[in-house]
């Protein structure tokens, strides 16, 4: 579903990915973990075609991120809201329903599904930073796509509604689409099927919870992290 091989991004002479490369051909839940600065979002926007890159190949769902063919068929949740809060949530869902072109009852079933109808009526101003996340991740999930990018979907929200967005996601990938979400909340990772760890642009380990854990002999993902780093760095 995903294939990038030997990619790099750079800036202003920084490398902002240094020679990435990851395989996902099924649907899943990928963790992509790191602090502040390593690369998650650019990676991201790699992912979905909006970054230029300076090396490297790429393919999702076997096309050239960002084609016509391949934005239909992926939903991007970015970290800034993307939606206009001065209009209703269902106004929102149903404005960007017709860009997509996709019927009144989608935008019923989206509303169900991330538990906005009772907020549907609501200015989308008036919203908690629960409630945004999920009008966001409702919009993202409108065309229905078979490839989620959720970057930072979580930050500040308290632990009851970070619980209440992952029993969506763990719902959505039983459904049969594959998530990718960037965090730099350690523990996230645990509830992932792989997690993808970087640190400055660079890859330092791409696989299982399980595995990670065996490789470094930790018991928990932070733990794995900080070994990975101390022995990279």
């Amino acid at each position: 579903m995903i294939k990038a091989t030997d990619i790099s991004v750079e800036k202003s002479n920084k490398k902002l990915l240094d020679s990435v490369s990851i395989k996902i051909d099924r649907s899943r839940i990928v963790g992509l973990v790191g602090p502040s600065g390593s690369g998650k979002t650019t990676l991201i926007r790699t992912l979905v075609g909006s970054q230029q890159i300076t090396k490297g190949t790429i393919t999702t769902l076997g096309l050239a991120p960002g084609s016509k063919e391949v934005r239909s068929r992926i939903g991007y949740m970015a970290q800034k809201s993307a939606f206009y809060s001065d209009i209703t949530v269902s106004e929102n869902l149903h404005y960007f329903a017709s860009i997509l072109g996709v019927s009144r009852n989608r935008v019923l079933e989206i509303l169900e599904l991330t538990a906005l109808t009772r907020h549907s009526n609501s200015l989308a101003n008036s919203l908690s930073g629960g409630e945004s996340s999920r009008l966001s991740l409702a919009i993202a999930l409108l065309g229905n796509p078979d490839i989620l990018f959720l970057d930072e979907p979580t930050v500040g929200l308290d632990p009851i509604l970070r619980i209440e967005l992952w029993r969506l996601f763990l719902e959505l990938r039983q459904q049969g689409k594959l998530i990718v979400i960037s965090s730099h909340i350690m523990e996230e990772a645990e509830r992932c099927d792989e997690v993808l760890l970087l640190r400055e642009g660079q890859l330092l380990f791409f696989g299982e919870p399980t595995e990670l854990k065996r490789k470094t002999g930790c018991k928990d993902i932070e733990s794995s992290f900080i070994a990975l780093v101390s022995e990279k760095f």
